[in-house]
């Protein structure tokens, strides 16, 4: 309830248009997920990491290696190994759609991106702020993390917002008025939220390793995915 200048008049405050962040820690896929993800920074240090370092140091004619990038890998959710974790993830964000209050009846989720990455041991790993077009929801599951590494910033999607954005009275406290807020993340640390949601990951120093998987799921009507598995079928056949 919010008192007018006039006593007689009282306004009921109501909240809408916001944007959902589903948090959690998870700690039953830490180990099984680091010893899988071991292998596929493993795979792409040895076969696009080393090769580009090695081509940066040769045209700066200094030893740059992998400063300010970081280790992404191929997609892992088709992995026979990462099944369990795949299937965790994948329930919960048709549960996090469903919460929204979306009618996903008709609908089935598709993983388009699962992927492991690690930042630059020698510091400047970062992503400047972005979204994944086309997704509904978007996950991170933190692997490696500490309170000096890079953490997720989760930015106000809404443009109107932005552009008429006025200043804050307390950048130091959470109200309507932010137009970011961050995640003071630790290892096991599950970050659910909708696929239109900014989001950005500050310069990493390279003090402490900084690595998580990332996804982001698209819900297609099931009437386009049958049409898209009757026609693989039929291109099977021939």
């Amino acid at each position: 309830m919010i008192q007018g200048t006039n006593n007689n008049i009282k306004f009921h405050s109501a909240a809408y248009f916001s944007t959902p962040v589903w948090t959690a820690q998870v700690p039953n896929f830490l180990k099984q997920m680091l010893k899988l993800t071991n292998g596929y920074l493993k795979h792409t240090q040895k076969t696009i990491i080393n090769k580009g370092n090695k081509e940066r140091n040769k045209k700066y004619n200094h030893k740059v290696d992998d400063f300010g990038l970081s280790n992404h890998s191929e997609s892992l959710n088709n992995d026979p190994k990462a099944k369990e974790f795949v299937d965790f993830i994948g329930a919960r964000s048709y549960e996090f759609l469903d919460w929204c209050g979306f009618d996903i009846s008709n609908h089935s989720l598709h993983f388009t991106e699962c992927w492991v990455q690690e930042f630059s041991k020698k510091g400047g790993g970062h992503h400047d702020t972005h979204v994944h077009w086309n997704q509904h929801v978007s996950g991170f599951y933190f692997l490696k993390c500490s309170e000096r590494t890079s953490l997720p910033i989760l930015h106000d999607p809404r443009p109107g917002a932005v552009m008429t954005k006025l200043p804050l009275k307390d950048p130091n406290k959470i109200t309507f008025a932010n137009d970011s807020v961050h995640y003071k993340v630790q290892p096991g640390s599950m970050i659910l939220i909708p696929g239109y949601t900014p989001h950005q990951y500050p310069v990493d120093l390279g003090l402490d390793p900084f690595r998580f998987i990332h996804w982001n799921i698209q819900a297609v009507p099931s009437s386009i995915s049958k049409e898209k598995s009757l026609k693989n079928k039929e291109e099977q056949k021939v």
